[in-house]
């Protein structure tokens, strides 16, 4: 396949939402009699009239038609026809926030700035509305959508709401309708850290109860009577039955303090790598002394200038491709996956026993694994018992889930125990032989029409089963550590694999809830090809000359999830090697040799410093020793800049082999992969808008990734 092809086709999956236009969320109103007959309220629901498939966001015409309404209501409660105003959304939403495919469509500054201070307009209604405001959050309430409800005098959530957040920062935005200014004043500002950037950097959104533990919201109540419940709230508190005692602002020292402490953070994690969380840190900064109307002006500037920002066009991309990304690419006919009633793994390490876990709970079906001996089989279960003990004890799984799940992983040493497993998948060491004979001894006891799985990283799947009857059944169904979180399964297709063994892989990782992405059968796939050849031009900086702290902080500017050496050191320095090895056998030297690497395995020594929790960890500037000359200097030491320039030159170059060799059926994909199995940011899109927004994709392939403006501020709207 050819890559300007498939370029042009993720450009047409990329614009067709904002081709669409706006869809239009509305704000219905009906008068509802409080149940004390104290008098009317006005309910505004806001509803997009599609089903739950199409959550309500706001957009310019949706913004103007709530601005409308409000000041309706708001003559209403002058003329006492009213003496309570609520909003609330249809089943499921509350909002889910700005309407992004828009925000992200907008070729002009001005436009940007009008689009937050109609926000602000209409928000700002709910807060002067001269009778009590209430937000009945009865859903997801995300972003603008969470903003709406800040202004009002209380809110209520139903118990079974989730995704109660503002992920704004996350998606090189920033709170722009009140959050940046209102929370910290809400919540403190030490708390408002949490909400405004820790949480959207780990996209953990609040859950209803976690919202009304911090002060978000006021009340819970349970779904099935969530509206009449919420109605008997407001009458109380419009009464003073009912009283929430708001905190008094921080004092000024304590907020300084608490935004020093941030920004020291920031500067350590983000490294300046994008603009988003500094704005929002600025804005809350200016929050404690400033007044609304200052506060909105300064959220109204920040969102413009964002908008018009790089960062946020490939943060908005970013999220569209983990969005649909669970309409797998090239996947077949869901149809075709045979049935899975039981599973086999083969070993009972720790990658095994995480993977026997994950499937006990998400496919729900008996697990058996099958290790050497009895003490490495013990050692597995001990992990799957001891780790669902711990999610008991932390509330995040039943009693009786936990007794289930650990009652159906069962051990073995007998190769005989895998018969009747309709799956099974290898976890052994990475050695082509030992995975061949694996599983020549599983078809002695499986059915034809069992699927051969392997979690192999590296290995050609093609040649692991070139020696078998059933070549066809196949696939490569490679896990990331930890199995538990990381949401991206690369699913290989080798050169026999048919579409029933293809098909069952899928449908297995849509039941895990992971990410599957197609990839083709070479060596490294995506996420490992790709991040080892980073590593391993780190380390060849380091092996002429380069400092290993200059070249760990050579890639800062990009904003990744750890420093080379401290991801070198998660991964495991042997695990690292021997992909690196393995890739240049296959790959040649464009993946370096490093003696030094080899010296760190051999004498086991450790390549970074402790660091405190939620900071990287900085390389050990001792191993030095081990590289090169052992010294830094020389002719071809690089200073940070050569070290990046080094690193971005060979991704791209090696990007644009991996999209001629088919691997993967567009450059989304690669980006795909980066951002659910690297841990990529948002704000880089993956790799490739970062690449083609830094010119190295014209500069070393003489063409771009994607087309102008899919994942950038388009030419045309720069000034």
């Amino acid at each position: 396949m050819s890559a300007p092809t498939d370029t042009t086709t993720t450009s047409a999956d990329a614009t067709k939402d904002a081709a669409r236009g706006e869809r239009v969320t509305h704000s219905l109103v009906r008068d509802v009699a409080l149940p004390g007959g104290t008098g009317t309220l006005a309910l505004v629901t806001l509803d997009n009239g599609l089903d739950h498939t199409k959550p309500t966001t706001l957009g310019p015409e949706g913004l103007a038609e709530l601005h409308a309404a409000l000041e309706t209501l708001r003559r209403r409660a002058a003329d006492g026809e009213i003496v309570a105003v609520a909003i609330t959304g249809k089943p499921y939403f509350l909002a889910a926030g700005a309407d992004l495919t828009q925000a992200a469509a907008v070729q002009v500054r001005d436009d940007a700035l009008a689009l937050g201070r109609a926000g602000h307009a209409a928000y700002t209604l709910l807060q002067d509305m001269g009778v009590p405001t209430f937000a009945f959050v009865n859903g997801a309430a995300r972003g603008g959508g969470r903003e709406v409800a800040l202004p009002c005098t209380s809110r209520t959530a139903a118990s079974d709401a989730g995704a109660l957040a503002l992920p704004e920062v996350g998606l090189g935005l920033v709170p722009g309708w009140g959050g940046a200014y209102l929370v910290p004043r809400l919540l403190g500002v030490e708390e408002a850290m949490d909400v405004i950037l820790a949480r959207p950097a780990a996209n953990k959104p609040f859950k209803a109860k976690e919202a009304y533990e911090i002060g978000l919201v006021d009340a819970l109540f349970e779904a099935p009577d969530f509206l009449e419940s919420s109605l008997r709230w407001a009458e109380a508190v419009r009464r003073g039955e009912s009283v929430v005692e708001r905190r008094e602002l921080d004092p000024q020292p304590v907020w300084d303090a608490v935004i020093a402490g941030t920004r020291q953070r920031l500067d350590a994690v983000v490294a300046g790598s994008r603009p988003a969380p500094y704005r929002a840190l600025d804005l809350v900064a200016a929050a404690r002394t400033a007044s609304r109307e200052e506060a909105f002006a300064a959220e109204d500037d920040a969102l413009a200038d964002l908008i018009m920002s790089d960062e946020m066009r490939a943060s908005v991309y970013a999220f569209q491709l983990v969005s649909k990304g669970k309409r797998p690419q090239g996947a077949p006919d869901a149809k075709l996956a045979r049935p899975v009633t039981r599973v086999g793994i083969v070993g009972a390490g720790l990658m095994a026993a995480q993977i026997a876990l994950l499937f006990a709970q998400r496919l729900q079906v008996p697990v058996v694994m099958r290790d050497l001996d009895q003490e490495r089989v013990d050692k597995g279960l001990g992990y799957v018992r001891s780790t669902v003990e711990k999610l008991v004890r932390s509330g995040r799984m039943s009693a009786d889930t936990g007794a289930r799940i650990v009652g159906s992983v069962h051990g073995t040493t007998e190769l005989g125990d895998f018969a009747g497993c309709d799956v099974v998948i290898e976890a052994v060491t990475e050695i082509l032989g030992l995975k061949k004979k694996v599983f020549a001894e599983l078809e002695g006891v499986l059915s034809p029409e069992a699927v051969l799985l392997t979690n192999t990283s590296a290995l050609s799947i093609t040649e692991m089963a070139a020696d078998l009857q059933h070549p066809e059944r196949v696939v490569g169904m490679h896990f990331f550590n930890p199995v538990a979180q990381m949401p991206l399964v690369e699913i290989i297709q080798a050169a026999k694999t048919d579409d029933a063994a293809l098909a069952t892989a899928f449908a297995m990782t849509k039941k895990l809830r992971k990410t599957a992405v197609l990839v083709a059968d070479r060596p490294g796939f995506v996420v490992n090809r790709l991040l080892i050849l980073l590593m391993g031009k780190i380390v060849e900086a380091v092996e002429n000359g380069t400092s290993v702290e200059v070249a760990d902080r050579a890639v800062a500017p990009l904003g990744l999830p750890m420093p080379p050496f401290a991801l070198f050191d998660l991964v495991g320095p042997a695990v690292g090697l021997h992909v690196l090895t393995s890739l240049r056998e296959d790959l040649g030297d464009r993946f370096p040799e490093s003696p030094g690497l080899q010296r760190i395995v051999d004498e086991q020594i450790p390549v970074v410093l402790d660091a405190p929790k939620g900071l990287p960890k900085p390389v050990d500037p001792a191993i030095q020793r081990v590289f090169g000359t052992g010294a830094a200097g020389g002719d071809g030491a690089l200073d940070e800049a050569g070290v990046l320039d080094s690193v971005l030159t060979a991704l791209t170059q090696e990007i644009g082999l991996m999209l001629d060799e088919g691997v993967v059926a567009s450059p989304s994909q690669i980006d795909l992969c980066m951002i659910l199995g690297a841990g990529w940011g948002f704000h880089l899109g993956g790799i490739t808008p970062y690449l083609d927004r830094t010119g190295y994709s014209e500069k070393v392939l003489g063409r771009r990734f994607l087309p102008d403006g899919v994942a950038n501020v388009p030419a045309t709207s720069r000034v």
